[in-house]
Parts: structure tokens; sequence; C-alpha cells
């Protein structure tokens, strides 16, 4: 897989937000069929980092109901919270 097509997008919540402070930890939403080291590879590129581990989560889709009647699908996603070296940092929003 082309590594411009693995990282879809950071991750920014109130939890990954304490993740990046206290664990070193990184989380971005990726490509559904991307493995651990498909997506250590553009980390380390495009952000001039080491990473020491992956951790993959993953969400299959899911049927939306309403009355008991499937009116659609919720669809499914992967994420990777990506441990990176000490010292090391990945600013999203510098100078804001």
């Amino acid at each position: 897989m082309e590594s411009t097509y693995v990282l879809l997008k950071p991750l920014l919540t109130e939890k990954t937000t304490l993740l990046k402070d206290e664990a070193q930890q990184v989380a971005f939403y990726v490509h559904p069929k991307a493995n651990k080291v498909e997506i250590k590879q553009p980390v380390e590129k495009a952000f001039d980092v080491k990473v020491e581990a992956v951790n993959v989560v993953r969400r299959a889709p899911s049927v939306r109901e309403r009355q008991g009647r499937v009116v659609g699908r919720k669809p499914g996603w992967k994420k990777a919270y990506v441990t990176l070296r000490q010292g090391d940092k990945i600013e999203f929003f510098e100078g804001v």
C-alpha cells in the first residue's frame, strides 16, 4: 500500500491529548487494510520521528435500526496509537 493513503487524519480528543502529553502516544485514523509496519513507515517519514510501537484498534461496521427496521449502516474505522521514542514530539497546532 502506498504510504500517502495509510494515514487518513489525526485523532484529536481529550483522551489523545492526555496520551500525547503523558505517554508519548499519538492517535491517527488509518486505512482499514493497513498493518502495523505500513503505519509505522509513513509516520516516521512524514513527521521525522522514531516510532517504538504501534497499537491498532478496529471497529466493525454496524447496522442502524429504528423501531426494529434497518435504516442504514454506520461505517467501521481503524485507528492506530503510535508510541514515540522518548524526546520525540508531533505538534499538530504549532504557534496557535
